[in-house]
């Protein structure tokens, strides 16, 4: 069992410094569900965006959040050239007193050539939520630039040291490739692939999504599938029930101000 995490950390190392060497994009693979910084902005600019976001299911990381049901997302962040901070909060619904999540994050996404780093921290808050911590800190490391014309990766490493004793890693790769745009709109496919590494006696898992993202203006439609490798009797923390791990479809409305 050790040897086998410790392939997987190694994987995961690795693939963070082969998207380094050849510059990979930032992007998260699921638009608007996920909290992400804010773009770098090399000159020494003030920025500040706002989104807003109505999904059929808020999914994390390939775990149901809302019990199934949609859910409702936003966030308010600010920028000052390589520094970023931010807050996101979504609808929640573990069958218990937890009604929010809220999530703080803050950071710097330098450059270097081609590649945009981003090393930041997040802090997850859920209020009335009474089964584990209702609070945790992850640190985050990422790096990202195009690997092809309209193809851009993602490689993403997240860190928490003690969760209830024990530490985990969060390893996720992705690809985005933007399509020519069609009458109004500007379609991207993209993919995601994650998984959690528990050090000790928690439940390492594999999960991944697809899907399809259409812009126009200030809005975005995502159409998107997940799913993750649990046996349909095991499901991790944080889940209301063993349905909250299958495969699913989602859609998501995204408006991003200004």
């Amino acid at each position: 069992m050790a040897e086998s995490r410790s392939v997987v950390k190694l994987f995961g190392v690795s693939a963070l410094a082969l998207v380094a060497m050849t510059g990979v994009a930032l992007a998260d693979g699921y638009a608007g569900s996920i909290k992400d910084a804010p773009a770098a902005k090399p000159e020494r600019e003030f920025t500040y965006s706002f989104t807003l976001t109505g999904t059929s299911d808020y999914v994390f990381r390939g775990v149901s959040q809302s019990d199934n049901d949609p859910a409702i997302q936003g966030s308010a962040n600010v920028g000052y050239g390589i520094f970023y901070a931010g807050i996101w909060m979504s609808s929640v619904d573990f069958k218990d007193d937890a009604q929010i999540e809220a999530d703080y994050y803050a950071g710097i996404k330098p450059t270097w050539g081609p590649a945009t780093f981003d090393f930041g921290v997040l802090y997850y808050d859920y209020p009335g939520y009474n089964v584990v911590n209702n609070e945790y800190l992850e640190l985050k490391a990422s790096v990202s630039g195009e690997i092809w014309k309209s193809l851009s990766a993602t490689a993403t490493l997240y860190y928490h040291p003690d969760y209830n004793g024990r530490e985990y890693f969060v390893y996720e790769g992705g690809l985005a490739y933007t399509l020519p745009t069609f009458h109004i709109f500007t379609p991207t496919l993209s993919g995601q692939v994650g998984h959690y590494d528990w050090d000790v006696g928690g439940t390492d898992y594999t999960y991944w999504n697809a899907g399809l993202a259409l812009a126009v203006d200030k809005l975005t439609f995502d159409f998107r599938y997940w799913d993750t490798d649990f046996a349909s009797s095991v499901c991790p923390p944080m889940a209301s029930n063993q349905s909250a791990c299958g495969e699913r479809f989602v859609f998501s409305v995204t408006l991003a101000l200004p």
